[in-house]
């Protein structure tokens, strides 16, 4: 199977469904295995106010793939090509991007209309 990176909005639709099943998260579970850019990891418990055993649980049997020098060269590139086509998206969606791109994965995502604009990701 495949392996692809996850953006933060598959990770909490799936964290606050009642119905599992009807998640993105548990219906690309179908067909991949998965990795989280370290960004996403921080964006997921800075918003985990009470350190949840299932985030404790979920990242410890995750592939989390760092933010190295690769990323931030890449990173940089983005950044400037959309703030040249004044597109900017958030920061820490260039940095999920880069770490995307650079690991040569596709990223599975609830944030299109952001992704989107950034060459060279390929987006679930």
């Amino acid at each position: 199977m495949e392996l692809i990176c996850l953006d933060t909005g598959i990770l909490i639709e799936f964290y606050r469904s009642k119905n599992k099943r009807n998640t993105v998260l548990f219906n690309l579970s179908k067909q991949y295995h998965f990795a989280v850019p370290s960004i996403v990891k921080y964006e997921v418990l800075r918003g985990d106010k009470k350190k949840d055993e299932f985030w404790i649980s979920f990242f410890k049997n995750t592939i989390v793939l760092p933010f190295d020098d690769d990323c931030s060269q890449i990173a940089s590139d983005i950044y400037k090509f959309l703030k040249n086509k004044n597109q900017m998206i958030a920061t820490d969606d260039i940095l999920i991007a880069a770490t995307a791109i650079k690991n040569n994965c596709k990223l599975a995502t609830l944030n299109h209309k952001d992704f989107i604009r950034i060459m060279g990701l390929f987006i679930i």
